[in-house]
Protein backbone atom coordinates (compact mmCIF):
# COMPACT_ATOMS: atom_id res chain seq x y z
CA UNK A 1 0.00 0.00 0.00
CA UNK A 2 1.14 3.37 -0.94
CA UNK A 3 1.39 6.10 1.24
CA UNK A 4 -1.17 8.07 -0.35
CA UNK A 5 -3.34 5.15 0.19
CA UNK A 6 -2.90 4.89 3.81
CA UNK A 7 -3.03 8.04 4.10
CA UNK A 8 -6.91 8.60 2.52
CA UNK A 9 -7.38 5.55 4.53
CA UNK A 10 -6.45 6.97 7.56
CA UNK A 11 -8.30 10.44 7.23
CA UNK A 12 -11.05 9.86 4.40
CA UNK A 13 -11.86 6.21 3.61
CA UNK A 14 -15.45 7.06 2.93
CA UNK A 15 -14.96 9.77 0.36
CA UNK A 16 -14.18 13.13 1.00
CA UNK A 17 -16.24 16.93 0.48
CA UNK A 18 -16.65 18.71 -2.61
CA UNK A 19 -16.61 22.41 -1.97
CA UNK A 20 -17.71 25.23 -4.90
CA UNK A 21 -14.22 27.54 -5.81
CA UNK A 22 -15.93 30.01 -3.93
CA UNK A 23 -16.44 28.53 -0.79
CA UNK A 24 -12.72 27.55 -0.02
CA UNK A 25 -11.11 30.83 -1.90
CA UNK A 26 -11.12 34.58 -2.00
CA UNK A 27 -11.62 35.32 -5.60
CA UNK A 28 -10.99 38.53 -6.94
CA UNK A 29 -10.20 40.12 -10.64
CA UNK A 30 -7.72 41.92 -11.93
CA UNK A 31 -7.81 45.36 -12.48
CA UNK A 32 -6.04 49.15 -14.84
CA UNK A 33 -2.20 49.06 -15.25
CA UNK A 34 -1.32 51.64 -12.66
CA UNK A 35 -0.18 54.64 -14.72
CA UNK A 36 1.09 56.40 -12.54
CA UNK A 37 2.82 53.78 -10.87
CA UNK A 38 4.60 51.93 -13.49
CA UNK A 39 7.74 50.56 -15.53
CA UNK A 40 7.99 47.95 -18.55
CA UNK A 41 11.48 47.65 -16.85
CA UNK A 42 12.44 46.24 -13.34
CA UNK A 43 13.73 49.39 -11.41
CA UNK A 44 15.08 49.95 -7.89
CA UNK A 45 11.70 52.09 -7.69
CA UNK A 46 9.35 49.64 -9.72
CA UNK A 47 10.30 45.75 -8.27
CA UNK A 48 6.55 44.21 -7.99
CA UNK A 49 5.45 42.53 -10.99
CA UNK A 50 2.40 42.98 -13.07
CA UNK A 51 0.92 40.01 -14.73
CA UNK A 52 -1.61 39.68 -17.03
CA UNK A 53 -3.36 36.52 -18.88
CA UNK A 54 -0.23 35.60 -20.66
CA UNK A 55 1.33 32.02 -20.37
CA UNK A 56 5.11 31.94 -18.75
CA UNK A 57 6.43 34.55 -19.01
CA UNK A 58 4.27 36.28 -21.59
CA UNK A 59 2.16 36.94 -18.69
CA UNK A 60 5.14 39.37 -17.43
CA UNK A 61 3.35 43.18 -17.86
CA UNK A 62 5.86 45.45 -16.37
CA UNK A 63 6.19 46.45 -12.78
CA UNK A 64 4.95 49.13 -10.19
CA UNK A 65 5.31 49.74 -6.61
CA UNK A 66 2.12 48.50 -5.43
CA UNK A 67 0.76 45.50 -4.10
CA UNK A 68 -2.07 44.00 -4.70
CA UNK A 69 -1.77 40.21 -3.57
CA UNK A 70 0.66 39.68 -0.88
CA UNK A 71 -0.26 36.12 -0.12
CA UNK A 72 0.10 32.63 -2.05
CA UNK A 73 -2.42 32.67 -4.68
CA UNK A 74 -3.70 30.64 -8.42
CA UNK A 75 -4.20 32.95 -11.21
CA UNK A 76 -6.82 32.10 -13.67
CA UNK A 77 -6.82 33.63 -17.15
CA UNK A 78 -10.28 34.65 -18.22
CA UNK A 79 -9.16 35.73 -21.50
CA UNK A 80 -7.38 34.33 -24.21
CA UNK A 81 -5.93 31.06 -23.17
CA UNK A 82 -9.06 30.99 -20.62
CA UNK A 83 -8.51 28.52 -17.84
CA UNK A 84 -4.75 28.92 -17.97
CA UNK A 85 -3.11 28.74 -14.35
CA UNK A 86 -0.27 29.28 -12.53
CA UNK A 87 0.98 29.43 -8.85
CA UNK A 88 1.78 32.63 -7.81
CA UNK A 89 4.05 32.75 -4.21
CA UNK A 90 5.22 36.21 -4.43
CA UNK A 91 3.15 39.58 -3.92
CA UNK A 92 2.24 40.73 -7.64
CA UNK A 93 -0.17 43.22 -8.91
CA UNK A 94 -2.84 41.69 -11.09
CA UNK A 95 -4.49 42.99 -14.16
CA UNK A 96 -7.70 42.83 -16.35
CA UNK A 97 -7.84 39.41 -17.85
CA UNK A 98 -6.70 37.74 -14.71
CA UNK A 99 -8.59 36.21 -11.74
CA UNK A 100 -6.81 35.81 -8.60
CA UNK A 101 -7.96 32.49 -6.36
CA UNK A 102 -6.46 32.69 -2.55
CA UNK A 103 -7.47 29.74 -0.50
CA UNK A 104 -8.63 29.89 2.76
CA UNK A 105 -7.01 27.46 5.23
CA UNK A 106 -8.65 24.09 4.53
CA UNK A 107 -6.95 24.04 1.34
CA UNK A 108 -2.90 24.32 -0.01
CA UNK A 109 -2.45 26.62 -2.40
CA UNK A 110 -0.05 24.17 -4.86
CA UNK A 111 -3.18 21.36 -4.57
CA UNK A 112 -5.52 23.92 -5.39
CA UNK A 113 -3.43 25.01 -8.45
CA UNK A 114 -3.21 20.93 -9.59
CA UNK A 115 -7.12 21.12 -9.15
CA UNK A 116 -7.68 24.01 -11.81
CA UNK A 117 -5.27 21.81 -14.11
CA UNK A 118 -8.22 19.70 -14.51
CA UNK A 119 -10.82 22.07 -14.59
CA UNK A 120 -12.46 22.47 -18.06
CA UNK A 121 -14.04 26.19 -17.97
CA UNK A 122 -17.07 26.74 -19.83
CA UNK A 123 -17.56 30.34 -21.01
CA UNK A 124 -20.46 31.83 -23.47
CA UNK A 125 -20.86 31.64 -27.15
CA UNK A 126 -21.59 35.13 -27.22
CA UNK A 127 -19.41 38.02 -27.03
CA UNK A 128 -16.25 38.25 -26.37
CA UNK A 129 -15.39 34.88 -24.28
CA UNK A 130 -14.20 35.19 -20.80
CA UNK A 131 -14.11 34.32 -17.56
CA UNK A 132 -15.98 35.65 -14.38
CA UNK A 133 -15.43 35.47 -10.72
CA UNK A 134 -19.02 34.97 -10.19
CA UNK A 135 -18.71 31.95 -12.82
CA UNK A 136 -15.40 30.58 -11.33
CA UNK A 137 -17.06 30.27 -7.63
CA UNK A 138 -19.60 27.82 -9.11
CA UNK A 139 -16.96 25.35 -9.75
CA UNK A 140 -16.72 22.35 -7.29
CA UNK A 141 -13.59 20.42 -6.22
CA UNK A 142 -12.63 18.18 -4.25
CA UNK A 143 -11.44 19.18 -0.38
CA UNK A 144 -9.70 16.19 0.98
CA UNK A 145 -7.79 16.53 4.13
CA UNK A 146 -4.42 18.36 4.50
CA UNK A 147 -2.05 15.58 4.72
CA UNK A 148 -3.82 13.93 1.80
CA UNK A 149 -3.09 16.89 -0.27
CA UNK A 150 0.38 17.55 0.41
CA UNK A 151 1.03 13.98 -0.70
CA UNK A 152 -0.39 14.43 -3.74
CA UNK A 153 1.63 17.54 -4.67
CA UNK A 154 4.62 15.97 -3.53
CA UNK A 155 3.27 13.35 -6.26
CA UNK A 156 3.00 15.46 -9.01
CA UNK A 157 6.06 17.77 -8.01
CA UNK A 158 8.27 15.29 -8.58
CA UNK A 159 6.44 13.99 -11.64
CA UNK A 160 6.71 17.53 -12.95
CA UNK A 161 10.08 18.24 -12.44
CA UNK A 162 11.05 14.93 -14.08
CA UNK A 163 8.94 15.76 -16.81
CA UNK A 164 11.12 18.99 -17.12
CA UNK A 165 14.29 17.46 -16.68
CA UNK A 166 13.34 14.77 -19.60
CA UNK A 167 12.67 18.06 -21.70
CA UNK A 168 15.77 19.56 -20.77
CA UNK A 169 17.73 16.91 -22.01
CA UNK A 170 16.27 16.01 -25.33
CA UNK A 171 16.29 19.76 -26.05
CA UNK A 172 19.92 20.11 -25.48
CA UNK A 173 20.34 17.10 -27.25
CA UNK A 174 18.51 18.35 -30.51
CA UNK A 175 20.56 21.64 -29.68
CA UNK A 176 23.82 19.97 -29.73
CA UNK A 177 22.79 18.01 -33.03
CA UNK A 178 22.07 21.05 -34.94
CA UNK A 179 25.40 22.77 -33.93
CA UNK A 180 27.07 20.12 -35.07
CA UNK A 181 25.21 19.37 -38.27
CA UNK A 182 25.96 23.38 -39.00
CA UNK A 183 29.51 22.87 -38.49
CA UNK A 184 30.07 19.95 -40.74
CA UNK A 185 28.01 21.68 -43.11
CA UNK A 186 30.35 25.24 -43.21
CA UNK A 187 32.97 23.08 -43.33
CA UNK A 188 32.03 21.13 -46.19
CA UNK A 189 30.72 24.08 -47.83
CA UNK A 190 33.94 26.27 -47.51
CA UNK A 191 37.00 25.65 -49.69
CA UNK A 192 38.95 28.24 -49.28
CA UNK A 193 41.53 28.70 -52.12
CA UNK A 194 41.22 25.10 -53.50
CA UNK A 195 41.81 25.40 -57.45
CA UNK A 196 39.41 22.67 -58.14
CA UNK A 197 36.41 24.86 -56.86
CA UNK A 198 34.68 27.20 -59.12
CA UNK A 199 32.45 30.14 -57.72
CA UNK A 200 29.50 30.73 -59.74
CA UNK A 201 26.85 33.85 -58.78
CA UNK A 202 23.42 32.22 -58.75
CA UNK A 203 22.62 34.07 -61.69
CA UNK A 204 25.59 32.12 -63.65
CA UNK A 205 24.03 28.47 -62.34
CA UNK A 206 20.14 29.71 -63.78
CA UNK A 207 17.58 32.12 -64.07
CA UNK A 208 15.61 33.26 -61.15
CA UNK A 209 11.91 32.13 -61.69
CA UNK A 210 8.84 32.89 -60.70
CA UNK A 211 5.48 31.47 -60.98
CA UNK A 212 2.70 33.74 -62.89
CA UNK A 213 1.20 36.00 -60.50
CA UNK A 214 -2.33 34.88 -59.23
CA UNK A 215 -4.76 37.82 -58.64
CA UNK A 216 -6.69 37.73 -55.36
CA UNK A 217 -10.02 37.34 -56.90
CA UNK A 218 -8.62 33.82 -58.52
CA UNK A 219 -8.33 32.07 -54.86
CA UNK A 220 -10.92 30.51 -52.53
CA UNK A 221 -10.12 29.14 -48.74
CA UNK A 222 -11.32 25.41 -50.72
CA UNK A 223 -10.65 24.34 -53.98
CA UNK A 224 -8.81 21.94 -56.43
CA UNK A 225 -5.10 23.27 -55.97
CA UNK A 226 -3.32 24.56 -53.15
CA UNK A 227 -2.11 28.49 -53.42
CA UNK A 228 0.79 28.69 -51.19
CA UNK A 229 2.10 32.63 -50.04
CA UNK A 230 4.75 34.19 -48.02
CA UNK A 231 2.92 33.14 -44.68
CA UNK A 232 1.83 29.79 -45.34
CA UNK A 233 4.86 28.30 -47.62
CA UNK A 234 6.00 25.12 -46.44
CA UNK A 235 2.71 24.82 -44.07
CA UNK A 236 -0.66 24.10 -44.61
CA UNK A 237 -2.27 26.29 -47.39
CA UNK A 238 -5.32 28.38 -46.51
CA UNK A 239 -6.15 29.28 -49.99
CA UNK A 240 -6.50 27.36 -53.44
CA UNK A 241 -6.91 28.20 -57.02
CA UNK A 242 -8.91 25.94 -59.82
CA UNK A 243 -7.74 22.75 -61.82
CA UNK A 244 -8.30 24.55 -64.30
CA UNK A 245 -6.39 28.07 -63.77
CA UNK A 246 -3.26 25.92 -62.39
CA UNK A 247 -3.69 23.74 -65.76
CA UNK A 248 -3.36 26.72 -68.18
CA UNK A 249 -0.62 28.85 -66.21
CA UNK A 250 2.01 25.52 -65.43
CA UNK A 251 1.68 25.33 -69.32
CA UNK A 252 2.02 28.85 -69.73
CA UNK A 253 4.43 30.12 -67.86
CA UNK A 254 7.22 29.25 -65.51
CA UNK A 255 6.86 26.32 -63.65
CA UNK A 256 9.11 24.38 -60.28
CA UNK A 257 10.75 20.95 -61.95
CA UNK A 258 10.70 18.18 -59.28
CA UNK A 259 13.45 18.95 -56.87
CA UNK A 260 13.90 22.68 -57.88
CA UNK A 261 14.98 24.77 -54.71
CA UNK A 262 11.75 27.10 -53.61
CA UNK A 263 13.21 30.21 -51.60
CA UNK A 264 11.14 32.32 -49.78
CA UNK A 265 11.71 36.44 -50.59
CA UNK A 266 9.80 38.16 -48.48
CA UNK A 267 8.27 37.46 -44.93
CA UNK A 268 10.84 34.76 -42.89
CA UNK A 269 13.18 35.61 -45.85
CA UNK A 270 15.81 32.22 -46.98
CA UNK A 271 13.74 29.96 -46.07
CA UNK A 272 13.39 27.07 -48.32
CA UNK A 273 11.27 24.15 -49.69
CA UNK A 274 12.42 21.20 -51.97
CA UNK A 275 9.81 21.34 -54.42
CA UNK A 276 8.12 18.03 -54.14
CA UNK A 277 5.63 17.65 -57.67
CA UNK A 278 2.34 17.41 -56.54
CA UNK A 279 0.21 20.03 -57.83
CA UNK A 280 0.96 23.41 -56.40
CA UNK A 281 1.10 27.03 -57.34
CA UNK A 282 3.11 29.65 -55.85
CA UNK A 283 3.02 33.58 -54.77
CA UNK A 284 4.92 35.61 -57.61
CA UNK A 285 7.92 37.23 -56.42
CA UNK A 286 7.35 36.29 -52.88
CA UNK A 287 8.37 32.35 -53.50
CA UNK A 288 11.18 31.90 -56.24
CA UNK A 289 13.58 29.45 -57.46
CA UNK A 290 16.82 28.91 -59.78
CA UNK A 291 16.12 26.97 -63.21
CA UNK A 292 19.37 25.21 -62.65
CA UNK A 293 21.18 22.33 -64.68
CA UNK A 294 21.53 18.77 -62.63
CA UNK A 295 24.24 18.18 -64.53
CA UNK A 296 25.83 20.65 -63.34
CA UNK A 297 24.76 21.99 -59.93
CA UNK A 298 22.32 19.47 -57.99
CA UNK A 299 19.16 20.78 -56.21
CA UNK A 300 20.45 19.28 -52.74
CA UNK A 301 23.63 21.01 -53.06
CA UNK A 302 21.44 24.28 -53.65
CA UNK A 303 19.79 23.34 -50.82
CA UNK A 304 23.03 22.81 -48.49
CA UNK A 305 24.33 26.26 -50.43
CA UNK A 306 20.79 28.51 -49.50
CA UNK A 307 21.15 27.27 -45.97
CA UNK A 308 24.66 29.72 -45.64
CA UNK A 309 22.23 32.62 -47.01
CA UNK A 310 25.04 33.60 -49.77
CA UNK A 311 22.78 36.93 -50.43
CA UNK A 312 22.30 40.23 -49.21
CA UNK A 313 19.25 41.33 -48.13
CA UNK A 314 17.68 44.54 -49.12
CA UNK A 315 16.49 46.81 -46.57
CA UNK A 316 16.04 50.11 -47.77
CA UNK A 317 12.27 50.14 -48.25
CA UNK A 318 9.29 49.59 -46.24
CA UNK A 319 9.74 45.76 -45.95
CA UNK A 320 12.83 43.82 -46.26
CA UNK A 321 13.02 41.28 -49.16
CA UNK A 322 15.20 39.48 -51.75
CA UNK A 323 14.82 41.32 -54.60
CA UNK A 324 16.12 38.72 -58.14
CA UNK A 325 18.96 40.67 -58.10
CA UNK A 326 20.31 39.91 -54.79
CA UNK A 327 19.74 36.24 -55.22
CA UNK A 328 21.38 36.49 -59.00
CA UNK A 329 24.39 38.24 -57.31
CA UNK A 330 24.82 35.98 -54.67
CA UNK A 331 28.38 33.88 -54.92
CA UNK A 332 28.30 29.68 -54.18
CA UNK A 333 31.82 27.31 -54.09
CA UNK A 334 31.11 25.08 -57.24
CA UNK A 335 32.68 21.53 -56.71
CA UNK A 336 32.83 19.11 -59.58
CA UNK A 337 29.03 17.16 -60.00
CA UNK A 338 31.40 13.77 -57.61
CA UNK A 339 32.26 16.25 -54.78
CA UNK A 340 28.67 17.54 -54.35
CA UNK A 341 27.40 14.08 -54.05
CA UNK A 342 29.59 13.34 -51.53
CA UNK A 343 28.89 16.65 -49.08
CA UNK A 344 24.78 15.96 -50.15
CA UNK A 345 25.20 12.30 -48.66
CA UNK A 346 26.80 13.28 -45.48
CA UNK A 347 24.34 16.15 -45.21
CA UNK A 348 21.11 14.10 -45.69
CA UNK A 349 22.57 11.91 -43.05
CA UNK A 350 23.11 14.85 -40.32
CA UNK A 351 19.31 16.37 -41.95
CA UNK A 352 18.10 13.11 -41.45
CA UNK A 353 18.90 12.62 -37.66
CA UNK A 354 17.91 16.33 -36.88
CA UNK A 355 14.92 16.11 -38.45
CA UNK A 356 14.29 13.00 -36.35
CA UNK A 357 15.23 14.63 -33.21
CA UNK A 358 13.03 17.32 -34.48
CA UNK A 359 9.89 15.47 -34.87
CA UNK A 360 10.43 12.82 -31.66
CA UNK A 361 11.14 15.10 -28.97
CA UNK A 362 7.60 17.11 -29.16
CA UNK A 363 6.08 13.64 -29.75
CA UNK A 364 7.68 12.42 -26.13
CA UNK A 365 6.95 15.42 -24.44
CA UNK A 366 3.21 15.15 -25.34
CA UNK A 367 3.55 11.47 -24.34
CA UNK A 368 4.73 12.70 -20.85
CA UNK A 369 2.38 15.56 -20.49
CA UNK A 370 -0.39 13.25 -21.43
CA UNK A 371 0.85 10.66 -18.77
CA UNK A 372 0.85 13.56 -16.15
CA UNK A 373 -2.09 14.70 -17.02
CA UNK A 374 -3.56 10.75 -16.93
CA UNK A 375 -1.65 10.55 -13.13
CA UNK A 376 -3.04 13.66 -11.84
CA UNK A 377 -6.72 13.44 -12.97
CA UNK A 378 -6.43 10.23 -11.37
CA UNK A 379 -5.03 11.43 -8.04
CA UNK A 380 -7.54 13.93 -8.21
CA UNK A 381 -10.49 11.82 -8.16
CA UNK A 382 -12.33 11.13 -4.92
CA UNK A 383 -15.52 9.41 -4.09
CA UNK A 384 -17.82 12.15 -2.69
CA UNK A 385 -18.97 12.32 0.92
CA UNK A 386 -22.65 13.11 0.24
CA UNK A 387 -24.74 14.14 3.69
Amino acid sequence: MSKLDELIAEFCPHGVEYKTIGEVCELSAGGDVPKNNYSKELTKDYTIPIYSNGVGVNALYGYTNIVKISEPCVTIAARGTIGYCELRRDPFYPIVRLICAIPKKSLQVDFLKYVIETINFQVPTTGIPQLTVPMVSKYKIPLPPLPVQQEIVRILDNFTELTAELTAELTAELTARRKQYEYYRDLLLTFGNNPDIKWMTLGEIGPVCMCKRIMKAETSPVGDVPFFKIGTFGKEPDAFISQEKYDEYRKAFSFPKKGDILISAAGTIGRTVIYDGKPAYYQDSNIVWIDNDESKVLNKYLYYCYAMKPWSISTGGTIARLYNDNISKAKIPVPPLEEQERIVAILDRFDALCNDLTSGIPAEIEARQKQYEYYRDKLLSFKEVTA
